[in-house]
């Protein structure tokens, strides 16, 4: 009787509209309650009609009803809010589109608490109690509430399925065992469960030791954004200094150059005035004499005439004259500040180059398959170059920088650290990092050796330092000898070597593999290595034989 005055508590003091406690009641002339707001939005969407309804008895009215607040009702509400005996909301008591309802429940349905997988029924509070108190009932298995229990009935003999068919993969129903599933392997669902859920404690496991690996990972990774955010806090603070101290020097050698000449700039117009100042007392002595020899031309006196015309004719030996040469006082110095700065050009665009490109690039992608198909490749291709100042003297690069030729004669290089001095080798101007793929034709007769070689490889030592797999800095396919070699271990590939070869790297993964480019892709040789620099690709080229990085884009 308890349990059914608060259903009467829910139904009397709750709005059929909003489903919960009312508001500010009011009474329609038909006897039903409803909050004012919610009663009067639902005629508000009536207007345009002629008449307003009761939402619930569906009475009409003409015209529309003046509602006042039912102040009795309202005192009601109130006074059970104060005692506590206010009662739930009622969407927390009857089934909504969401909610599984009771199977049970008559007129307006509540939740349900339990589905029973025996009864195949699922019950609210109220109709659940029989199976706590029932003793047959008490073995049923109780479950969430669950809308899909009619899934667990066989359509074909409307029988609960409580075994597993091994052999169909399915569940079904103890007819169904003994009919169409006879000698098939079958066992009892529950089996089949403790089976699975074997597996899927296994899956678990496998799932939650990878969350911890990739967990590993993330903090690997913060502790790599955190090491490359100091790094680059210390590169910048230390190219600010070099820079720093570059334009001291500048500006001290700019200083050093202004003060020679003006220091020369001084000595020289001081020689010069000198001589020009002797130069002009020449000048007035001389103009003093013509004054004096113009003076003897008018005495009319012959004796007179004679006898001074001795002293006078006589002139002071005179200046040699004067040699100036063109005008190039300080042109010397300005063309060599030219050299200077175009040397200082030369050095700053190609070391600028080497700080682009060898810097260190961070790549930290997830593990990804190896490409299979040639345009698969292509998604990596990169533009690669030859860098003349690493070529042997015996290449000759062509085709903007990507073709290299054996020559019988040295070329006309000039001097460079960078350059291979014993072995006719060459390597790329780009260094290689993350995924990519390149591929090397090689366009004439004699063999070629396709290679990667850190920068820091040997240019001028003894053979297996600086020969390319001969030595711990770089790797080579040789197609002379058709074997792959690093640190002078040669590996047989699998297959011949033909004219084009493809090189792919993925050097995060520390894959390097070669293959022979023809109408498909065939496996040379693949290198599972950690790579700790980036790398460069390289050619070594045999005595008349030429090769070329193919354009791929």
């Amino acid at each position: 009787m308890a349990q059914k005055g608060v259903q009467l508590d829910r139904e009397l003091f709750s709005c059929s509209i909003c489903l919960d406690t009312l508001k500010d009641p009011v009474t329609t002339c038909c006897g039903h309650n409803y909050c004012m707001n919610c009663i009067k939005s639902h005629w508000d969407e009536e207007d345009h009609k002629k008449s307003h309804s009761c939402p619930q008895c569906k009475q009409t009215f003409t015209p529309r009803p003046v509602l006042l607040k039912n102040t009795m009702l309202a005192d009601l509400v109130e006074e059970l809010k104060k005692t506590r005996l206010q009662v739930a909301p009622a969407d927390h008591c009857y089934a909504g589109a969401e909610d599984v309802a009771c199977d049970v429940c008559t007129g307006r349905k509540l939740k349900s608490l339990k589905s029973c997988l025996v009864c195949l029924m699922s019950y609210c509070d109220q109709h659940l109690q029989l199976h706590y108190d029932v003793p047959q009932l008490k073995k049923h298995k109780l479950v969430e509430p669950s809308k899909k229990l009619q899934e667990n009935v066989c359509s074909r003999h409307d029988e609960v399925m409580k075994m597993f068919c091994r052999t169909d993969q399915q569940l079904i129903c103890y007819l169904c065992s003994v009919d169409e599933h006879k000698g098939h392997d079958t066992v009892s669902a529950a089996a089949e469960r403790t089976e699975r859920q074997k597996k899927l404690e296994g899956s678990r496991q496998n799932i939650q030791q990878r969350i911890q690996d990739r967990e590993k990972d993330v903090k690997l990774l913060q502790q790599q954004v955190e090491a490359i955010n100091e790094s680059a806090d210390k590169a910048v603070e230390d190219s600010e200094k070099i820079f720093t101290e570059l334009i001291c020097l500048m500006e001290k050698r700019s200083s050093d150059v202004k003060q020679q000449v003006r220091s020369q700039q001084k000595s020289e117009v001081s020689r010069v005035k000198e001589l020009q100042e002797k130069l002009e007392q020449e000048i007035t002595e001389l103009k003093r004499k013509d004054a004096e020899l113009k003076k003897l031309s008018h005495t009319e006196d012959h004796n007179q005439f004679l006898q001074n015309y001795p002293l006078l004719s006589r002139l002071s030996q005179s200046t040699s004259s004067i040699h100036i040469s063109p005008l190039s006082y300080f042109e010397d110095v300005t063309a060599a500040m030219s050299e200077v700065r175009d040397k200082l050009q030369d050095v700053l665009r190609e070391k600028w180059t080497n700080v682009s490109l060898t810097g260190t690039e961070v790549d930290v992608s997830l593990p990804q398959p190896e490409p299979k198909t040639r345009a698969d490749f292509l998604k990596y291709s990169r533009d690669i170059t030859l860098d003349p100042n690493t070529a042997h003297t015996l290449l000759l690069l062509s085709d903007g920088n990507r073709k290299a030729t054996y020559m019988s004669q040295h070329q006309l290089y000039s001097s460079h650290p960078d350059r291979f001095t014993d072995y006719p080798q060459v390597l790329s101007r780009e260094s290689l990092t993350g995924r990519c793929y390149w591929e090397v034709e090689k366009r004439e007769r004699g063999d070629v050796s396709v290679a990667v070689a850190y920068k820091n490889i040997s240019r001028a030592e003894r053979l297996n330092e600086c020969l390319f797999g001969q030595n711990d800095k770089s790797w080579a396919l040789d197609s002379y000898i058709n074997l792959c070699m690093y640190n002078n271990v040669k590996t047989s590939v699998s297959g011949s070597v033909s004219s084009r070869v493809g090189v792919y790297l993925d050097h995060s993964a520390g894959i390097l593999s070669f293959y022979s480019v023809s109408e498909t892709m065939t496996l040379l040789h693949r290198v599972q290595t950690t790579f700790t620099q980036p790398l460069y690709a390289g050619l070594y080229l045999y005595s008349g034989a030429s090769a070329e990085l193919c354009k791929l884009k």
